[in-house]
């Protein structure tokens, strides 16, 4: 069947009444030979790639391996040098990738929405933005039976601990939007959590107010913070049995293959921003690929 006329200005606009085959062209940067189309009524030339997000790129062939080594520990300026590209192609193409990776997990979420999550564990992972005076949080909801990713959502937090009089002395007072962004997951993963499901975390003062808002009905468990296996990785703990040991893994799996969220490491966020988007792009690898 011939696609639907793209043209907002032709009266037969998403129809494909008038639309037939009109020749060939080759897509340089594939080397693919693609069908071309033309709608009779307003005259307009286009392709299946016209309106879509692929649409006018110029180096189609590396998507795929820049959607692995992104989710893969990669930084970008190395994943530049890997594909002998510039690394303004690849900032291109992981807000692309982000745009795409969303789409793949709003598709995933309506499937899982028929059948609910009984068992929902979350957490939050603390990362920085540019330095560690000015932290973000990390806030990820997993299905503890599948280990799903379902959601992630940055935001800003203060300074805390022995760094905190230091940040507001070199930046001012930071203002937290950590309970803003725990509302924006839990509106986002609502649809597809069963009311009654089991939801465990750790013992942060503000989840037990959020749980109640959207699931009151739920069966919820809060556990003490245990200390880590190894000094400098609290998401992997020293105890035989975890009971949030599907969160924290997922965590740990975070810090493992986004070379931004790395402990130590000479590349950070400097964009909250773009952290969203690196986070999509591994939400997507890790819930299609890794978990296929």
């Amino acid at each position: 069947m011939n696609p639907d006329c793209p043209n907002s200005g032709c009266n037969y606009f998403q129809k494909n009444t008038f639309c037939k085959k009109d020749g060939y062209y080759l897509r340089k940067d594939d080397s693919r030979q693609i069908q071309r189309y033309k709608c009779s009524a307003c005259s307009k030339k286009f392709s299946r790639a016209t309106g879509t997000l692929e649409f006018g790129q110029k180096k189609r062939r590396i998507n795929k391996t820049i959607f692995k080594i992104l989710s893969s520990g990669v930084s970008m300026r190395r994943s530049a040098i890997i594909l002998g590209v510039h690394r303004t192609t690849i900032d291109r193409k992981l807000v692309y990738l982000a745009q795409k990776s969303r789409q793949m997990h709003a598709d995933l979420l309506l499937k899982i929405g028929t059948q609910k999550v009984e068992r929902l564990q979350f957490d939050d992972l603390i990362t920085t933005e540019h330095t560690k005076l000015k932290p973000l949080s990390i806030s990820v909801a997993v299905d503890a039976r599948s280990r799903v990713i379902l959601g992630a959502f940055v935001s800003q937090i203060p300074a805390f601990g022995h760094l905190a009089s230091l940040s507001r002395q070199k930046y001012g007072k930071r203002k937290s939007y950590h309970r803003e962004s725990m509302i924006k997951l839990f509106e986002k993963i609502a649809p597809v959590v069963s009311s009654h499901a089991e939801i465990k975390s750790d013992e942060h003062r503000i989840y037990k107010e959020v749980v109640r808002e959207f699931f009151p009905n739920a069966d919820y468990k809060q556990y003490k913070g245990e200390k880590a296996m190894i000094a400098g990785l609290g998401e992997l703990k020293k105890n035989g049995r975890d009971p949030l040991f599907a969160i924290n893994h997922t965590c740990a799996m975070l810090r493992a293959n986004i070379n931004r969220l790395f402990r130590r490491t000479w590349c950070t966020t400097k964009k909250p921003k773009r952290l969203e988007d690196h986070l999509a792009i591994y939400i997507a690898f890790h819930n299609s690929v890794l978990l296929s």
